[in-house]
């Protein structure tokens, strides 16, 4: 089991507590991922701008795991406010392409930060091990 890190992603606040992203065998596993930083939410208040900086957190640990957002395989993206919904759709549609990952949206009272509207959590498997008709 190896953790991994990118540079453009900031480092768990607590990094004895959990990890960004792990490989486990042929797999990788990504903690959830969302627009927060020292200085408040990337994209203030929007649920739009907070979405696209998530799935790009969500790439770059993906990538840094050896894979693409295309070997993603299940999606879990936490709201809190439903009626969001259209707006995570509109940054996701910008991310992903067919076949698209499983996916699960709920919406949730908080984040772990104020001001946050959503969180995005993935895991797939590593391309060099998956076969030709997946």
């Amino acid at each position: 089991m190896t953790g991994v890190d990118d540079p453009s992603v900031p480092a768990p606040p607590r990094p004895d507590m959990f990890s960004n992203a792990r490989v486990v065998g042929d797999q990788f596993f990504l903690s959830g991922m969302h627009a927060g930083s020292p200085s408040g939410p990337i994209g203030g208040s929007s649920t739009y701008a907070q979405a696209v900086e998530a799935f790009r957190r969500t790439q770059a640990l993906a990538q840094a795991c050896g894979a693409h957002v295309d070997d993603i395989v299940v999606l879990r993206i936490y709201l809190t406010d439903i009626a969001d919904k259209q707006a995570v759709s509109r940054a996701r549609s910008a991310v992903f392409t067919e076949p698209f990952p499983c996916s699960t949206l709920v919406e949730v009272s908080a984040l772990v930060n104020p001001g946050l509207t959503v969180e995005v959590e993935a895991q797939g498997f590593l391309p060099k091990v998956r076969s030709a008709g997946d």
